[in-house]
């Protein structure tokens, strides 16, 4: 049975229970006994609730809010229980923890506070304390690529990357407003300043590295300048080079630069092959032509020293010195000559004609190649031709 039916009233027919238990009179007419509870009396059967809950006063309820007295002590009551409630609130609020890789920097009214907060379990008072969380153990990185201007008046596209961690989360939060962008600007400037420090062709082949190193050094200077509580671990460039207008007659020139090392090397490896050889040769040289002048210095001390002692000789005995002279020098001509000369003029000497020996000086004819008889043919013709000299001679 419903709550607003005429019998639902326990005999009483004058009177209308609600859902909020108010009694409602059942005249009034126009279907009054069916409309919507009062709101004053739904707010004041609440704060009767609380009230008890929390320790009100609920003397008068007959009145239903006509004592002052009684009204006071509700209302405060119930502002009493509704702080407990927030404050219990607002204390568990303020506990939070931070990560072993995280740092907190704690804010109090605006105003930082110093240090920072360590890992664990902390507790800071809400709406008046900030904690900010800042990773410092993870490493970030920041990519570009733009257009720059070398040395020699070239223009190359540069590609980097830089990766950097926080060490001082106080710094990197308060010292400058936006970290990555100062750390971003900073590495575009120390890229230029290197960039535009080097020639083309050692920022794009050899330097590459070294230019790394170089704009790493003056990035980190940056920072420490500007106290971003950030240290830049690696700076590497991807890629230097020629915009693509331009990049296909570049790497023709590459080309040329490569082939001419290999000339180069090549030339360096004969170089190192005939070098050495022609040295040692050199060497061998000097050193024959100075065994040839310890030779001839020698020889001709050796043959003074003879002329000196055959002078003594022969200034004991010159006749006989002078014909040993004589014999000693016609042997020596005679020895190493193929043609022999007859003098026959008013003598009684046997010639003796050693074809045999001529021949073999001559190294024209051997004499097995030879019969018998073109050798007595070859020693009548020499005797025929011995004797019209000798003739001629004669009748001369």
């Amino acid at each position: 049975m419903a709550w607003n039916e005429p019998d639902n009233n326990d005999g009483k027919k004058n009177e209308s229970n609600d859902p909020w238990g108010s009694k409602r009179p059942s005249g009034g007419g126009g279907g009054n006994n069916q409309g919507p509870p009062d709101l004053d009396e739904v707010i004041t059967s609440l704060i009767k609730k609380f009230s008890g809950i929390f320790g009100g006063n609920n003397n008068g309820s007959g009145n239903r809010g006509t004592g002052t007295g009684g009204g006071n002590s509700i209302s405060g009551g119930l502002m009493l229980g509704i702080t407990t409630i927030v404050a219990i609130i607002w204390a568990g609020s303020g506990f939070y923890t931070v990560d072993e890789q995280e740092r907190g920097v704690v804010l109090r009214f605006g105003k930082a506070l110093e240090g920072v907060v360590m890992p664990g379990l902390h507790w800071n008072p809400q709406l008046v304390d900030t904690v900010t969380k800042i990773n410092v153990t993870r490493v970030y990185d920041e990519s570009f690529t733009n257009s720059m201007l070398t040395e020699d008046d070239n223009i190359v596209d540069v590609s980097m990357t830089v990766q950097y961690q926080v060490t001082d989360a106080r710094a990197y939060y308060l010292n400058v407003r936006d970290p990555e962008t100062s750390l971003r600007l900073a590495a575009e400037s120390a890229i230029r300043h290197e960039i535009g420090s080097s020639e083309m062709e050692t920022a794009t082949t050899s330097g590459r590295q070294q230019i790394s190193l170089d704009v790493m050094a003056r990035l980190q200077r940056y920072m420490d300048l500007y106290q971003t509580g950030i240290i830049v671990s690696e700076v590497n460039i991807a890629e230097v080079q020629q915009p693509a207008p331009v990049r296909a007659a570049y790497d023709d020139v590459i080309k040329a630069g490569v082939d001419r090392e290999a000339y180069q090397n090549e030339a360096n490896a004969y170089a190192n092959q005939v070098i050495p050889e022609a040295r040692g040769f050199a060497r061998r040289v000097l050193e024959e032509a100075g065994g040839y002048r310890d030779q001839v210095v020698a020889q001709a001390e050796g043959e003074a020293q003879r002329f000196s002692l055959l002078l003594v000789e022969y200034q004991r005995a010159p006749e006989v010195t002078r014909e040993r002279l004589y014999l000693e020098t016609m042997q020596e001509v005679l020895s190493n000559s193929s043609k022999v000369l007859f003098n026959v003029e008013g003598g009684n000497n046997m010639m003796v004609l050693p074809l045999d020996q001529i021949l073999q000086r001559s190294g024209n004819v051997s004499m097995e190649s030879m019969s018998t008889q073109d050798i007595r043919n070859l020693s009548n013709q020499v005797i025929q031709d011995l004797n019209r000299q000798t003739t001629t001679r004669a009748g001369r």
